[in-house]
């Protein structure tokens, strides 16, 4: 399998993730990440899992599923989005749901998608949105080589507050 390790696999998302999808996609926590306003149902989840399989090429983004090898538990997301095959990049997102935070799975994740967008997308740049307070996303970002390259001033309006947004970037080198 290209998207594994001996605790984490990548996947394509199947219809048996709809329930899943709903928790992640519907709890507010990470309405915040997500820039999502409003729930989503069911039937609309269900309609973009049915379109899932659509070539990153046609829909410039991709949405793979993080999971836990041993127990086969749905821990998480990651997604490529604004993918530019012109100019050879794309942003990463990356969502572990709380229970399954601090264990190695974000870095598993992290480490095989960049490897696939290098290797098989043969992409030559990626980046990421992190709110300024995320710490550990930064450090996730910073430990596989993204610099911060720019701060955007208020952009994330969060209880009533807004927020700087760090910009960073891995560039990879031929």
């Amino acid at each position: 399998m290209l998207l594994s390790t001996n605790k984490t696999i990548l996947r394509a998302l199947e219809p048996e993730d709809l329930e899943f999808l709903f928790e992640i996609e519907n709890n507010e926590l990470f309405w915040e990440i997500s820039h999502t306003q409003t729930p989503f149902s069911k039937y609309i989840l269900k309609q973009y899992i049915e379109n899932a399989h659509l070539d990153i090429y046609e829909t410039k983004q991709l949405r793979l599923l993080i999971e836990e090898k041993k127990s086969k538990n749905s821990i998480g997301m990651i997604d490529l989005f604004d993918f530019d095959p012109q100019h050879k990049r794309a942003g990463i997102g990356i969502l572990i749901h709380p229970e399954y935070q601090n264990k190695g799975f974000a870095s598993d994740a992290l480490s095989m998608i960049i490897n696939y967008c290098f290797k098989h997308l043969n992409l030559h740049q990626l980046y990421a949105n992190i709110t300024i307070d995320n710490d550990k996303s930064f450090s996730l970002f910073n430990k596989f080589k993204f610099e911060k390259i720019g701060v955007k001033k208020d952009w994330i309006l969060s209880n009533g507050k807004y927020k700087d947004e760090l910009l960073v970037q891995r560039i990879q080198s031929k």
